[in-house]
Parts: structure tokens; C-alpha cells; sequence
């Protein structure tokens, strides 16, 4: 594993908007499809001991993915997301909010823009989240959302490099 790749997490509550920037030591085609097919997605996304639950996953514009993280106990937390816009490999932005188990939106919610570059064999994604309430945002952090991203991040460092060597 790599340990001098790029991760900076910033929160900036005057924005309501957290900034992710965020490097892999994989190809971009990869870690393009580690964001946008639920078989991989699923393997990475939760922070461990919990799991990641896809119950359908449509990537394309109007799209959806609804999914739950998936406690030791089974506890589910269900959330929805609709894709706004695709750039093939190079960006994705999509809705998300917390559901309950039969699709209803918690809102407000949050927009999150992906963008993907390779350079020398690495990939960087940045990931801007914009939240629709400061509230909302600061709920998020509360509940832990900054270690289990960065929890997250690190499975999908494992799991790419993995992926890597087939």
C-alpha cells in the first residue's frame, strides 16, 4: 500500500460545504468504476464493522441508488441518491438524502460533485458536498461522517489495490 498519496478533508460551515480531495494508486477507469457500479461500491463504502446494502442502483441521468449501511446488529440506515449529471470518467454529481426503508427522502439533502484525473498512473477524485442546511451538515459531523469517510476512503485504497493486481 501507498502511504504518501493526497487526502485532504475540509469542512467550511460558512459554505455549508465539505471539500474532499482525495488520491488512489489505481487507474482512473478503476476508481471510476469503484464510484458507479453497486457490486464494487458495496465493498468499500461502509466503514467497517458496518456494511454497505444496495437494493438498486440505476447510474444515469434521472437515475437512482437506494442502499443502506448495515450495522454488526442489522440496524439499517437507508439512503437515497439521484444523479443529476454523468461526464463519462471524468465527473458525476447526484442528490443525496437519508430515507426511511420505503424511499422517503429526509430533507434537506446534499449535492455532491465528483471529479475524476489520472496522472501517472494515479487517480484523484475531489468530491464537493454542498448541504442544503448548515444543520444538517453539522448533524452529519456529529454523527461521525468525517472518520467514517475517511474510513471508507482507506477500504477502497485496499480494495483498489487489490482490484490492481488481477
Amino acid at each position: 500500500m501507498t502511504t504518501n498519496l493526497l487526502f485532504d478533508f475540509t469542512v467550511d460551515k460558512t459554505t455549508k460545504t465539505v471539500f474532499i480531495t482525495r488520491e488512489f494508486d489505481a487507474e482512473l477507469s478503476l476508481v471510476w468504476d469503484a464510484f458507479t457500479k453497486a457490486e464494487i461500491l458495496d465493498q468499500w463504502v461502509a466503514p467497517k464493522p458496518w456494511t454497505s446494502k444496495t437494493k438498486f442502483m440505476d447510474f444515469k441521468v434521472g437515475g437512482r441508488r437506494f442502499y443502506a449501511m448495515v450495522s454488526p446488529e442489522g440496524q439499517e440506515r437507508w439512503a437515497i441518491q439521484k444523479y443529476t449529471s454523468i461526464s463519462p470518467k471524468t465527473n458525476f454529481k447526484m442528490f443525496n438524502a437519508f430515507a426511511d426503508k420505503d424511499e422517503n427522502p429526509e430533507l434537506p439533502g446534499s449535492d455532491w460533485d465528483y471529479t475524476f484525473s489520472e496522472q501517472d498512473g494515479k487517480t484523484t477524485v475531489r468530491i464537493t458536498i454542498y448541504n442544503e442546511s448548515l444543520a444538517r451538515m453539522e448533524k452529519m459531523i456529529e454523527m461521525g461522517f468525517t472518520e467514517g469517510f475517511k474510513a471508507s476512503m482507506n477500504n477502497l485504497e485496499n480494495l483498489l489495490a487489490r482490484l490492481s493486481q488481477k
